[in-house]
């Protein structure tokens, strides 16, 4: 994050606001993923779970989008489903939008529909696409968006990767080498981002990470980033995932974004899985990177994380004062 961006996220915090919003901005994926924490029957709680949600199509969508954001006044927002090019045609009118309010945007996708050309044009947009390993293993898990229809949908636009490691990515040896050889060479690939699986508490899905596996993980990403330099790995993220946050009240990224779904009205807590997630397991690559902001020092003695909860303490004092959440 820009200096200028950590002033202005400071303020949001003391004036009772998050910084960071992201919105579910329909029930709706052709995709039926294993894993997927959005529709996982906890995600939404007594609210959920999310495909029997209400959600928004034309004007209704793009004006309750436009309501959050004018609400929050954030620096960022991403943008998840379900699949967001489900309301591609709305987000065509909403992108131009958000940007023109100097908001950061990004946009988590499958790319499992033609992304739009005119997006490409769009400065305050980023496209992170959801890749799950290799060909074979990924056409399984996400099929309709296998990767024939990702390569032909990404053409003309720059986008990030993002892969989820999960057990089933560790059972060859390199394995993740092979997939940022393939990412790599691709001319469209900016840069390669790697989370790992976060399960909730007590989970024990065939995705989840032994503890073994997820040292591992780790360390072959660790020497990885010296091959490929679109692997965007720095070592404040690497000590995130090694030491994450032991609760939902320790996670810096959790307590600066506002998580809503598709009705634009319920919020999703404790962060952007919802339910209840074993921390413990975090994988979540914001979560990390802010988790490791925080243990920085000012001046070698006091954590950023201290002064953190306390511009927190001071923006929830001023947002009860105006009769805020």
């Amino acid at each position: 994050m820009q200096k200028l961006d950590v002033v202005r996220a400071w303020g949001r915090i003391l004036s009772g606001r998050r910084p960071s919003l992201s919105i579910e901005i329909t029930r709706e994926c052709p995709l039926r993923c294993p894993g997927c924490y959005a529709y996982e029957d906890g995600h939404l709680g007594d609210a959920g779970p999310l495909r029997s949600l209400a959600d928004y199509k034309g004007d209704a969508l793009i004006e309750g989008v436009l309501a959050l954001l004018h609400r929050h006044r954030p620096l960022h927002v991403s943008i998840v489903g379900g699949e967001p090019l489900v309301r591609f045609r709305e987000l065509d009118i909403l992108l131009p939008r958000i940007n023109d309010l100097g908001i950061r945007i990004q946009l988590v996708t499958s790319a499992v529909r033609q992304i739009p050309a005119a997006w490409a044009q769009i400065p305050n947009l980023s496209l992170v696409v959801s890749i799950d390993g290799l060909q074979p293993e990924h056409d399984q898990r996400r099929k309709p968006a296998t990767y024939e229809k990702i390569l032909a949908n990404i053409v003309g636009h720059t986008i990030t990767v993002h892969s989820t490691v999960t057990t089933q990515m560790t059972t060859r040896p390199g394995y993740l080498h092979e997939f940022l050889s393939f990412w790599s060479a691709k001319s469209e690939v900016r840069k390669i981002w790697f989370s790992l699986f976060t399960p909730q508490k007590g989970a024990e899905q065939e995705e989840c990470l032994s503890p073994a596996n997820r040292g591992r993980v780790l360390a072959e990403l660790a020497e990885l980033r010296n091959e490929f330099p679109k692997l965007e790995l720095p070592d404040s993220i690497l000590a995130g995932y090694r030491k994450p946050p032991q609760s939902p009240r320790d996670c810096i990224f959790a307590n600066t974004t506002a998580n809503y779904t598709a009705d634009l009205q319920t919020r999703i807590s404790p962060c952007q899985f919802g339910g209840d997630p074993d921390c413990t397991r975090c994988g979540c690559i914001a979560s990390a990177g802010l988790n490791a902001v925080g243990e920085y020092r000012l001046g070698g003695f006091v954590p950023l994380r201290s002064i953190f909860r306390a511009s927190e303490l001071v923006g929830q004092t001023v947002a009860s004062l105006r009769g805020k959440e």
